[in-house]
This record gives structure tokens, C-alpha cells and sequence, in this order.
């Protein structure tokens, strides 16, 4: 009866096992993913991140690609702890999923809360930030530029706001607007304000429409995600139990 015992043990074990490496690797492929949507967040609005006075949407990609990181890492430990089956690693195993799973649904309850304010946050602040600092900080400039020609806008609610510039009001500028205002870029083109040459409509709605679509993707991806990570520690807690219940 005890030999039958311990063998049925070992079939559940194996069992275990086995799934446990099905899950591992959709693990490693859900991490592949998490860190993919936190490089394609960076890159892709990387060089508008200046213009957002909230740190909350650069720090949800960030948080991402640190989570996939950890993923892909973590994918190695437990392969390697269930392979060997080491209690002790297993353990770390675990611990480091909850860890994960903790970042990940933090990312994804940032990203929700964040996508609803948004375009209040940009509606007060990126005014002020085209106004304070076009000309006078190279980055900013350079940001606000390329959003004016990528969007094909002109100011941040209106291409009224550079009436009230420190660019329009320090500089010797004979502009009216910045030439990356205009529809067909070129030297001093800004002079004319009418709108055959350049449009009326600020950047601000375009970009914060952009922003909330790729919230809700971090938060998709950071939520949805970080349910995997809930089965992963329940089937790593029956697998450490068992190899400690053969061991005694």
C-alpha cells in the first residue's frame, strides 16, 4: 500500500511537472509580450515624454519592460528549479511571481486612472509648456516641432497660443508662428498665419487621443497579464509541497 503511495505521488509530481513547463513557456511568451508593448511604448513617444509634466506614462512603460525582464528571467529560474527540483529555488520561483504580478497590476491600475485624466493634465499643462519653453529649452523646441509637422497642428489648444509666447515676445522672430506650424515646411513661412498655410487646430486633443489609446493597452497588457502569474504560484505551491511531502 506504501509503495502504491508513493508512486501515485510520483505520477501527480510528474503530472505537475509537466504542465508546469507548458505554463512555463507561455510564461516566457506573455513576458516576451509584456516587454515588447514597454519597448514599443518607449519608442514610439519617446521623444514627446519631455512635454508631459505626470511621470505616470513614461513610469507604466518602464514598469513594463522591467516586468518583462523579470519574466524572461524568472521563465529560466523556474525551468531550472523544477528540472532539479530544488525546494529553495522553487521558492524563490514563487516569490519572484507574486513580485511580478504586484508590478504588473500596479501598472495596469496606474495606466486605467491615468487614461482618464489625461487630457485634463495636458489640457492645463501643455499650454503653459509651449508657451514657457519653445526657444528657450532645445528639447522642448525640438519635441514641439516635430509633434506640429507629425500632427499636422499648430499650438497646443490653438495657433492662437503663440501670441502669448516667450518665443514670440524675446526673440526677434518676425514670425507669427513657427514655420513646423506650416503645411508645407519652409524658411520663414510662419510670417503668414492664414489657413491655407497653416492649420488651426492644437496638438493637445491629437496627442492626449494617442496617449489614452496606448494606456489602454498597458493597462490590458499589465492587468490581463498578471493573471498568468496567479496560476503560475498556485501550481509552484502544489509541486514544492509535493517534493517536500517525498522528501519526509
Amino acid at each position: 500500500v506504501k509503495n502504491r503511495r508513493h508512486d501515485e505521488g510520483c505520477c501527480s509530481v510528474n503530472f505537475a511537472k509537466t504542465f508546469f513547463h507548458i505554463y512555463n513557456f507561455i510564461f516566457f511568451l506573455a513576458g516576451c509580450g509584456v516587454l515588447g508593448v514597454g519597448l514599443w511604448t518607449v519608442i514610439t513617444k519617446h521623444q514627446y515624454v519631455n512635454l508631459l509634466t505626470n511621470i505616470t506614462y513614461p513610469l507604466t512603460a518602464y514598469l513594463l519592460i522591467s516586468a518583462g525582464g523579470l519574466t524572461l528571467l524568472t521563465a529560466f529560474i523556474g525551468c531550472c528549479s523544477v528540472y532539479r527540483q530544488n525546494r529553495c529555488s522553487i521558492l524563490l520561483y514563487i516569490f519572484l511571481l507574486l513580485l511580478i504580478f504586484l508590478v504588473e497590476a500596479m501598472v495596469g491600475i496606474l495606466a486605467y486612472v491615468y487614461r482618464n485624466q489625461v487630457e485634463v493634465d495636458l489640457n492645463h499643462h501643455l499650454d503653459d509648456t509651449f508657451i514657457e519653453k519653445y526657444w528657450i529649452s532645445n528639447s522642448e523646441t525640438l519635441s514641439i516641432d516635430k509633434m506640429q509637422q507629425e500632427y499636422k497642428c499648430c499650438g497646443a489648444t490653438s495657433f492662437e497660443n503663440w501670441d502669448k509666447s516667450r518665443w514670440r515676445k524675446e526673440s526677434n522672430t518676425t514670425n507669427l508662428v513657427p514655420d513646423s506650424c506650416c503645411k508645407s515646411v519652409t524658411p520663414n513661412c510662419g510670417k503668414r498665419n492664414h489657413p491655407s498655410n497653416i492649420p488651426y487646430t492644437g496638438c493637445v486633443h491629437r496627442f492626449s487621443e494617442e496617449i489614452k489609446e496606448q494606456l489602454v493597452i498597458i493597462c490590458a497588457v499589465g492587468l490581463g497579464i498578471s493573471v498568468i502569474q496567479i496560476f503560475g504560484m498556485i501550481l509552484s505551491c502544489f509541486i514544492y509541497f509535493k517534493l517536500k511531502g517525498d522528501d519526509d
